[in-house]
């Protein structure tokens, strides 16, 4: 056989792996979280947009819920100020606010741009638009952080709409508070409340991580899946801490809330996510109900 046609076969299995996940999640919501090193880097964050691009092209729903922490450090120290974190919470004043919105505001066009040139159509919104995201001021063990807010309900009917029309949405992570003011959410709450609202069939947290460990140091004590009343235990026995403990509880939270399946994928390893859906082998950390529900 020509070298050519081995190439060949390989790509069409590849293909055929595929069909049975393709099958299985047409027409399903998909929510992807974006940020990290998969957003600096311009190559990885070209495969990203192209992976969930062919998501939308094969039949999933996808929506994207996108960070931008770095941009807005990088913004801050620009206008001659220097970000202050509380707990892991950015400190937010007006004039950090305004920062965080323009910033994210342009990385969400920057998507939308990326998304458009591969011939599918996109829309950038944040959590103002359509009241998609209420808030309520957040605080830091007590401590009053600024503009920093706690989701306190998702209106998803926008998302469904664009979904409807065919449009990719892209969300940045920003709401409203009851008086209308403006509030930073983190990204990693913000996808989960809105996986839950919309009922996704999966939530993907990209990350700059490969996945959960019980002991970090330890490469060998990797989870590659785990139940959500396993993560508890891990959270009660003191082994995850740092900032993967909020994220580990808005992947419980995600769960409970009816996500079917969430994960932590390493967004720095190209394709990452086409890896782990469309393959039998998968990578990074598979978060579910119980045994029972491994099997629908």
């Amino acid at each position: 056989m020509q070298e050519y046609q081995i190439e060949a076969q390989k790509k069409a299995e590849v293909l055929v792996e595929a069909l049975p996940y393709i099958q299985k999640f047409n027409r399903k919501i998909i929510v992807v979280k974006y940020g990290g090193s998969a957003m600096t880097d311009e190559a990885l964050e070209s495969n990203v947009i192209k992976d969930v691009t062919l998501l939308k092209l094969v039949g999933f729903k996808p929506i994207i819920v996108h960070g931008g922490g770095k941009a807005i450090s990088s913004w801050v120290k620009k206008s001659g100020k220097e970000a202050k974190f509380v707990n892991g919470l950015r400190v937010t004043d007006a004039e950090t606010m305004e920062i965080a919105e323009m910033v994210l505001g342009r990385l969400s066009k920057k998507l939308v741009t990326m998304v458009e040139q591969l011939g599918s159509k996109a829309v950038g919104i944040s959590g103002k638009d359509g009241r998609l995201l209420e808030v309520k001021k957040k605080y830091a063990g007590g401590e009053d952080i600024g503009y920093v807010g706690e989701i306190t309900k998702v209106n998803p009917k926008i998302l469904f709409d664009l979904l409807d029309d065919d449009y990719l949405p892209i969300v940045a992570p920003i709401g409203l508070d009851g008086n209308f003011a403006t509030y930073n959410i983190n990204a990693d709450e913000a996808a989960c409340q809105i996986a839950k609202a919309v009922g996704a069939d999966k939530l993907v947290y990209l990350t700059d991580v490969e996945g959960l460990y019980r002991d970090f140091n330890d490469k060998s004590s990797f989870i590659s899946r785990i139940s959500v009343d396993d993560a508890d235990k891990l959270i009660a026995d003191g082994l995850i801490g740092g900032g993967m403990l909020p994220k580990l509880s808005n992947c419980t939270d995600a769960v409970r809330g009816g996500v079917k399946r969430v994960h932590i994928l390493d967004g720095r390893i190209p394709h990452s996510l086409l890896l782990e859906i469309f393959t039998d082998r998968g990578n990074g950390t598979m978060f579910y109900e119980d045994e029972k529900s491994l099997a629908e």
